[in-house]
């Protein structure tokens, strides 16, 4: 049994995934709650499916971009897992974990997030002869930047996209496709760590990081 936690964005998700079937699943805003309301919401969940802790022989993790509170809570929580129940682990993308739900399209995936400063975080992926594919990896840029990143129709997703949709739509116009509203969901985790799994290639949990891609912005001290 899988669990796979992802506490990305202020969503965060979790899900028990068996033999490819989803055996309990939870979605939820948790602005930057996520340290008092992770495990809580893990309990209802092993609750919910009838499992126990000891069932689960993998942790799926959403390494980020995203939120750096959230990140920190979810990497350790899966780490601090994967080391007491001492089972592996591997870290997924976020940004590819919000794309994937939109897998069926033709069209080039751009999932973002909001990177702060005005900036976002984004990638590009799409399924070329049924094969899922990054095109782009993540990084951070700008709308503005976009106009010249994004060459054709491209299907734009995410929850923070209804803050720039109209801001995407003058820049890129015809060639920015909005995607309808979807939560992000953990169990797609399994999905995208199918052939991680079956290779048996594991990230290490003393070494694994979340990915930033910038670093967060700390207040220097004073001196007196």
């Amino acid at each position: 049994m899988l669990l796979a936690i992802d506490t990305s964005t202020d969503s965060a998700g979790l899900a028990l995934v068996q033999d490819g079937r989803t055996l309990a699943e939870a979605t939820w805003r948790c602005g930057q709650n996520h340290s008092v309301e992770l495990l809580p919401h893990l309990t209802q969940l092993l609750g919910e499916a009838k499992a126990e802790l000891r069932s689960i022989s993998c942790i799926l993790v959403a390494k980020g971009p995203g939120s750096f509170n959230g990140l920190r809570v979810g990497l350790s929580t899966a780490k601090g897992l994967a080391f007491s129940l001492d089972i592996p682990i591997i870290g997924i993308s976020s940004l590819e974990l919000e794309a994937v739900q939109h897998a069926q399209t033709d069209l080039p995936i751009a999932p973002v997030f909001n990177a702060r400063r005005g900036d976002i975080a984004t990638a590009l992926y799409q399924k070329r002869d049924n094969k899922w594919q990054q095109l782009a990896p993540e990084h951070i840029t700008t709308v503005d930047a976009l106009d010249s990143e994004i060459t054709k129709k491209t299907l734009f997703c995410g929850e923070y996209l209804p803050a720039i949709a109209d801001e995407l739509k003058k820049k890129l116009k015809d060639k920015a496709v909005i995607a309808p509203d979807k939560p992000r969901r953990a169990g797609l985790m399994a999905e995208l760590a199918k052939e991680r799994l079956e290779a048996r290639d594991y990230d290490n949990p003393a070494t694994l990081q979340p990915l930033y891609l910038r670093h967060p912005a700390i207040t220097q001290r004073r001196h007196r």
